[in-house]
């Protein structure tokens, strides 16, 4: 499945016509589903690497909007 799952991704991947793309992805899809396999949607706030000199830095996690807004993000050196 690895090699032909690889296969379609990159095929999708240079298709230009958009609905012979979505076949495809709808066809990646139910690979997915069929082998049960859930893609990760969000990764823990614990997993960023952080300097403690930098303040007021607020990581996002599983949300669609940005996160990364420095204005309020100081170096406290």
């Amino acid at each position: 499945m690895q090699s032909e799952f690889d296969k379609l991704v990159d095929e999708q991947s240079t298709q230009s016509d958009p609905e012979k793309r979505k076949k495809i992805v709808w066809q990646l899809e139910r690979m997915l589903a069929d082998a049960a396999i859930r893609p990760v949607i969000f990764y823990p706030v614990g997993a960023t690497c952080r300097q403690p000199y930098v303040k007021g830095l607020t990581i996002m996690a599983n949300s669609i909007y940005n996160g990364w807004r420095f204005e309020d993000v100081w170096l406290d050196k």
